[in-house]
């Protein structure tokens, strides 16, 4: 009898343990389904450091296609990945790829925006995903939601090309304005410079104003119609280049080389056109000098959560005419001083 209740005793103590294991089983179990989740996290933070969005209107322009570039090429420089991207003026595409680049973690993005109150959603939606937005060229109607927002100054660029205008054309006849996206500040503040100061000419008489919207073939149909009306035009200032060589190109093919046409953007064809004796001048935009700080103050912002500059940031512009033309490229000073040749 005492052998037989020792061995009852002895099973009892053996069985014992295993309620405890199977307990630990049950616990650990969450555990290792959180175990990926957790190590998910750091390297998708890993990844987003490294990566910039730039986005840009269509780059078939060379001024947003310069832009896109050059700021790729310095965060590239500064150690980032890349991310190029085009939002076509679109302001629901542009929304469609800031949500790319939010998924993606991007760590900044750096916008040449598709309107200025349109905008200002995408800008935002960054902002609240942690990700600050670094605005070139074009600015947005809100402040505060934007890190910086870095533009030429419009308004005397427009002023001292108007001034180049008037000194060409003289101080009386009828001219032309082309005009650019109804959508885009610029346009408007470059039209307004324009106007501060040729308006101070009684006798140079605005016959037609209409948009081309930014657009060298539109421009051109544009100017063909406008020119049947008011044959007895003396020149025509255009918002941007593009718009300019469009107009140049209908006037030329309606045998008008006397009608004295300016631009503004300082683009690589506008130069091109000056020193071939076409058009007569552009205002040049500091586009190369916007961009690569644009991704300068993006990456300070990046590693100290501040790029020590103040949101609004203003460049002025530089008039390009015969004398100089020659002397700049890709928006930017060459460095030479020799001077400039014109074709006859």
């Amino acid at each position: 009898m005492l052998l037989i209740l020792a061995l009852v005793f002895s099973g009892c103590q053996a069985a014992a343990p295993a309620a405890p294991v199977q307990e630990a089983a049950a616990t650990e179990a969450p555990a290792a389904e959180a175990a990926p989740a957790e190590a998910a996290a750091p390297a998708e933070a890993a990844s987003g450091a490294q990566l910039i969005c730039v986005i840009v209107p269509p780059v078939e322009n060379p001024f947003f296609g310069a832009m896109s570039e050059i700021a790729a090429a310095k965060a590239t420089e500064l150690g980032y990945d890349v991310l190029q991207l085009v939002h076509d003026d679109d302001a629901n595409k542009q929304m469609e790829l800031f949500e790319t680049c939010i998924a993606r973690a991007a760590s900044a993005i750096i916008l040449d925006n598709a309107g200025a109150d349109a905008s200002v959603a995408a800008v935002q939606k960054a902002k609240d995903a942690g990700i600050p937005s670094f605005l070139v060229d074009r600015e947005i109607t809100q402040e505060g939601v934007a890190v910086a927002q870095i533009v030429s100054n419009n308004y005397q660029g427009a002023t001292i090309l108007a001034e180049y205008f008037v000194e060409m054309v003289g101080e009386e006849g009828n001219f032309v304005e082309l005009t650019g996206r109804d959508t885009d500040t610029n346009a408007h503040i470059r039209s307004q410079g324009y106007h501060d100061v040729i308006d101070e000419y009684p006798g140079l008489v605005m016959v037609a104003q209409q948009t081309a919207n930014w657009s060298q073939t539109e421009a051109y149909g544009v100017m063909e119609s406008i020119l049947q009306a008011n044959p007895e035009i003396k020149g025509v200032i255009a918002g941007n280049d593009t718009m300019a060589l469009g107009a140049q190109a209908a006037l030329l093919a309606a045998g008008r080389d006397d009608v004295i046409v300016m631009g503004f953007d300082g683009s690589d064809d506008a130069i091109q056109s000056i020193m071939g004796g076409e058009l007569k001048a552009t205002s040049l935009q500091p586009v190369a000098e916007m961009a690569n700080q644009a991704a300068i103050q993006a990456d300070a912002y990046i590693k100290s959560g501040s790029s020590d500059k103040p949101e609004k940031q203003s460049i002025d512009m530089v008039l390009l005419t015969a004398e100089n033309a020659c002397q700049y490229e890709t928006f930017a000073p060459t460095g030479s001083t020799e001077p400039c040749e014109v074709a006859q």
